[in-house]
């Protein structure tokens, strides 16, 4: 949820690979056309290049949506070792997200809303795109999926409706009858879900309530694809707060070195 250069440049310094500016209607981040076409010129000037990222994906069409979805996250990881900017969009129309990706430069798009996997194929944008899949919480906060089923049970049921057209998938958390959709929540959803997945073969990104407090446990535990933060670093809303950026990253990073030596 960037809103200006100078965050996104301290961002990228702190060692962040994916920054996100936001165009859904609903949020209090949303960016104009010229703010986000500032952040994607300081993001190519600090990564010393001029143009889109091309992200290089082997994935054949016989694959199968998970195989093709394993591949599509390395070939992000290697894109991104120079940071992407990923334009966030909410039930948007294709040819608005589109008109965004070729105005503003965006690298990749991340799909928020209840668009449907096969809306995340790169043929409809020009650039791959990611998936949020929502985990919902009831209206109080609590775990909604929990009352009906276990956790590899969500895993499973999430696993079964995955495609291979995003180049990844992304948990969210989301509440129960927010007629807006999910995100945005600051809560986080239990964890084991996104590990069962991982599990299963298939490397995730996480979003939900993270902050520099939980980062650490968060990966940790959960060893993630991928993780996604906006108001566990901010000031305000769209302002960045250096101090919390620096410590997110910094303890993700270091949560990763150490669980890795588990392997």
């Amino acid at each position: 949820g960037l809103t200006n250069p100078k965050d996104a440049l301290v961002a990228c310094r702190a060692g962040a690979n994916l920054l996100g500016v936001i165009f859904a209607e609903k949020s209090k981040r949303k960016v104009s056309v010229e703010q986000a076409r500032d952040i994607v010129d300081a993001v190519r000037k600090f990564g010393e290049r001029s143009d889109r990222m091309e992200v290089k994906i082997n994935a054949s069409n016989k694959d199968t949506p998970l195989s093709a979805l394993v591949a599509k996250s390395r070939a992000l990881e290697l894109a991104a070792r120079r940071p992407l900017v990923v334009g966030v969009f909410q039930n948007q129309s294709f040819d608005f997200i589109k008109e965004m990706v070729d105005k503003c430069g965006l690298d990749l798009v991340q799909l928020h809303g209840s668009e449907g996997m096969e809306a995340a194929n790169s043929s409809n944008f020009g650039v791959p795109a990611l998936r949020v899949v929502d985990i919902e919480l009831g209206s109080d906060g609590t775990e909604e999926e929990k009352k009906d089923r276990s956790s590899m049970d969500t895993a499973a049921a999430i696993l079964s409706k995955v495609t291979s057209d995003p180049i990844a998938i992304l948990l969210d958390t989301s509440i129960k009858g927010d007629k807006h959709g999910g995100g945005g929540t600051g809560k986080t959803f239990d964890w084991t879900i996104a590990e069962s997945i991982q599990n299963m073969g298939l490397p995730v990104i996480i979003a939900g309530g993270l902050t520099p407090d939980n980062i650490g446990e968060a990966v940790g535990n959960v060893r993630p694809f991928g993780i996604d933060v906006a108001g566990g670093v901010e000031a305000g809303p769209g302002v960045k707060d250096v101090d919390k950026l620096q410590k997110f990253i910094g303890g993700a990073k270091k949560a990763a070195v150490e669980a890795s030596k588990g392997f």
